[in-house]
């Protein structure tokens, strides 16, 4: 390659690597509570986020703590609602949250909780956790077999509260044994494949 073209290929590929920083600046700025001064990684939620189906340590939020090399505080309960997350938001006082992973919704489905209630909770929960300080990623679950009642309602969200946000972290998995224990949980590979949804957004928002 001659000089020319190696001024040409290094020029673009600091065009690139700008644009890319500027698009990645932009949208960490949206995100509400970025940088965070807080100190601990939590999961909070449901049994997807306690492991239900996953044997010891490969449940999502232990594959994440291991990619990410820091150790993420799990606060999953499982059989829990949208209101019952809501009713134990005193568990994150005994911790300085900086990202709080918050994953309900799936049983309120189950158990035909009102949609509009779901996300009102939901809604109380990212303001709280806010006011903490923590930037949160919310994690989408689906609502409906055939149709999808959540997944608007999950982007508006988002989208009010400036969170991150990762869409249905279940997509492609319901259905396909091999990644599921049972019709509602995952299975060791199944966590791992929502660990792989997690991570990119997660990561960028340690620094």
């Amino acid at each position: 390659m001659n000089a020319k073209y190696l001024t040409l290929a290094i020029a673009a590929c600091l065009v690139a690597a700008l644009g890319y920083w500027y698009f990645f600046a932009a949208t960490m700025r949206d995100i509400a509570n970025y940088p965070s001064a807080g100190t601990d990684i939590i999961a909070f939620g449901d049994s997807l986020v306690a492991g239900v189906g996953a044997t010891e340590g490969n449940d999502f939020v232990s594959v994440l703590s291991r990619r990410i090399g820091q150790p993420v505080v799990n606060l999953g309960v499982s059989g829990n609602t949208s209101e019952d997350g809501l009713a134990r938001l005193s568990e994150l006082d005994a911790h300085n949250p900086k990202v709080v992973l918050l994953l309900l919704g799936g049983n309120d489905y189950l158990r035909k909780v009102p949609l509009e209630q779901t996300f009102v909770n939901l809604a109380k929960i990212i303001e709280s956790l806010q006011g903490r300080g923590a930037i949160v990623i919310l994690l989408g679950v689906r609502g409906g077999l055939l149709t999808d009642g959540f997944e608007d309602e999950f982007e508006a969200l988002a989208e009010q509260y400036n969170t991150a946000y990762v869409p249905d972290v279940l997509d492609g998995l319901f259905a396909h044994p091999q990644y599921m224990t049972d019709q509602v949980h995952p299975n060791d590979a199944g966590y791992a494949k929502i660990a792989d949804r997690i991570a990119p957004v997660l990561t960028p928002l340690l620094q």
